[in-house]
């Protein structure tokens, strides 16, 4: 029986990146009140524009409770405002508030800080083809790339 070599597993290594992104986003958010599971809410917010949950459940590509969860804690911490959606009233659309659109900027010098560590000794060229391949990757499990 052959033995299982983690390092040359691309679902392994993949995950084992993303598990380190997300502490090194969260040591640098942590700091400010945030976590890493509030990235994909407030990126999808940082333009100004009002979105139901679904909307940026899609966004952020995570499932519905978590989403709802995130949004609960966000609006907890006078990040988010719910506010009733005027096309369904039985739905509600979420903007930043003010100390959330306040929080973009640092957020974003963190997401940089990180990616900047991460990517640190690959030269531009390795750069870019570790960011295509990637998104091949990515394009063939979400549905893009099935042969």
């Amino acid at each position: 029986m052959m033995q299982f070599d983690r390092s040359r597993s691309s679902g392994y290594m993949t995950n084992w990146a993303a598990r380190l992104f997300a502490r090194a986003i969260d040591l640098r958010l942590k700091p400010l009140g945030l976590s890493s599971a509030y990235m994909p809410v407030i990126f999808a917010l940082a333009h100004g524009e009002a979105l139901s949950q679904r909307a940026l459940t899609l966004a952020a590509a995570i499932e519905q409770p978590t989403m709802a969860g995130t949004l609960k804690r966000m609006e907890r911490d006078g990040l988010v405002i719910r506010q009733p959606d005027p096309k369904d009233g039985r739905g509600a659309l979420y903007s930043l508030s003010s100390a959330g659109m306040e929080m973009t900027q640092k957020v974003r010098a963190a997401g940089h800080a990180v990616n900047d560590q991460a990517m640190r000794g690959l030269s531009e060229a390795e750069q870019q083809a570790y960011l295509d391949l990637l998104g091949k990757v990515v394009g063939n499990l979400s549905g893009g790339g099935e042969s």
